[in-house]
């Protein structure tokens, strides 16, 4: 059955994009179309409940990608009630799983200032920092651009400073 382009969430025709389930092999199947509030509001985390009201239709998708989503919003909505109401295949049930360990090891990185950092991103150093056995001191206001995020460690972040690859921890910078 071909889906049509509409958010699979709440129906809304405008601005709609496919966007991948958290853990996916890349497919349509394990791909959902959304809208720009549902998906930015997926991303940032920052759910609204009464829009996602638009969940008690959707989970009753035949689409898999759209009941695994409805389960993984009803889940960081609290809402233990409707997530009794899915059934979900044991394919469907493992992809809701690996989503959720994914979403709970997720390391998040953030600058002084709370603004998520991510790999490539540009930030500029607030104070000026001793470089340990390289013999010179990053300066304050410098711009490092393309960082690196620390395997392991949301405190630190990598970058080039005198050309010197460097660990700078998130306390000490904002981003560009």
């Amino acid at each position: 059955m071909a889906r049509s382009k509409v958010c699979e969430l709440c129906g809304n025709n405008a601005d709609v994009t496919l966007m991948e389930l958290p853990v996916s092999d890349g497919s349509e199947d394990q791909s959902i179309y959304l809208c720009v509030k549902c998906k930015a509001q997926i991303e940032s985390g920052e759910l609204d409940e009464t829009h996602f009201n638009c969940l008690n239709d959707a989970m009753w998708s035949e689409t898999l990608a759209v009941k695994v989503m409805s389960y993984i919003l009803w889940s960081k909505l609290g809402r233990n009630d409707m997530l009794d109401m899915i059934y979900l295949e044991e394919n469907e049930l493992k992809l809701v799983e690996q989503a959720i360990d994914a979403d709970a090891n997720k390391l998040i990185y953030k600058d002084a200032n709370g603004t998520e950092l991510h790999a490539g991103d540009s930030i500029v150093i607030l104070k000026d920092l001793e470089v340990k056995g390289a013999g010179f001191t990053a300066k304050r206001g410098t711009t490092v651009t393309r960082i690196a995020l620390a395997p392991n460690d949301p405190t630190h972040i990598e970058g080039r400073v005198n050309g010197t690859k460097i660990f700078i921890k998130t306390e000490f910078i904002k981003k560009a």
